[in-house]
């Protein structure tokens, strides 16, 4: 198992626990981090409004939501170029339970394969389609309605392939690009009770929220809202596995 941790080079806050988690994961090495603001630096995407798919986005992309999406490609790249079967993929405010995630990674080397896309959420609210396998209270699901974040993830070659081929335009983030398996080819699945935890509050805060002005803020959580319910009406079911 391979391990690619994403890490702004420029961001010292997040130094110290980028290197932790070098320390700690399988094979790990840092993979510098894409400045969304450096249109230099994003070259190989062409970011569109929120119109390239349906259901429509209704938000801007923000320059850092550029980077981070150029910067899980620039990891799945790495994946495909280095001929590995799969990698694990995490940015750099995670926290991991060690114990934990070695069951989960075990879980992964009895039923994974290079085809498949594996979330080792921080957040446990995504409800089962279908179990693939469970160990205690740890469980490899289908979820029904993919959840948000990647801040940590097995990517198989063959879905950095797949994932590749479906992003060459971008027009909203990475993770909510990922719910749209209908779009992607590429079924999500999710590991529960992997024991992770997200510190971004701890060293700095979030790379990507901005604040929002009180008089747009409700606007904008009840465009958030109507959008989730859209993307709830197109959920994942046993029978999408067919890779």
């Amino acid at each position: 198992m391979q391990s690619l941790i994403i890490h702004m080079s420029s961001s010292i806050a997040r130094r110290a626990n980028a290197e932790r988690l070098r320390d700690m994961l399988p094979e790990a090495e840092l993979i510098e981090a894409v400045d969304g603001r450096d249109p230099h630096r994003v070259p190989d995407v062409e970011p569109q409004d929120g119109t390239l798919h349906r259901p429509h986005y209704p938000f801007a992309l923000r320059p850092a939501e550029i980077g981070v999406f150029e910067s899980h490609r620039r990891c799945w790249r790495r994946i495909v170029e280095s001929g590995w079967d799969y990698a694990l993929i995490t940015e750099d405010d995670l926290q991991v339970d060690p114990a934990r995630l070695q069951r989960a990674l075990n879980m992964i080397r009895d039923h994974g394969s290079p085809e498949m896309y594996i979330r080792l959420p921080v957040k446990q609210r995504e409800m089962a389609a279908d179990t693939l396998a469970t160990d205690g209270d740890m469980a490899l699901i289908l979820p029904r309605v993919i959840g948000l974040q990647c801040i940590c993830q097995i990517v198989g070659r063959g879905a950095a392939e797949r994932l590749l081929g479906a992003t060459d335009r971008i027009d909203r983030p990475v993770d909510t690009l990922l719910q749209m398996h209908w779009i992607t080819g590429q079924p999500v699945h999710t590991i529960l009770g992997a024991g992770n935890a997200e510190i971004a509050g701890q060293i700095g805060g979030s790379t990507i929220q901005t604040k929002t002005r009180a008089s747009g803020k409700l606007a904008r959580e009840f465009k958030r809202a109507a959008y989730r319910t859209r993307i709830a009406l197109r959920p994942q079911r046993p029978y999408s596995v067919s890779r």
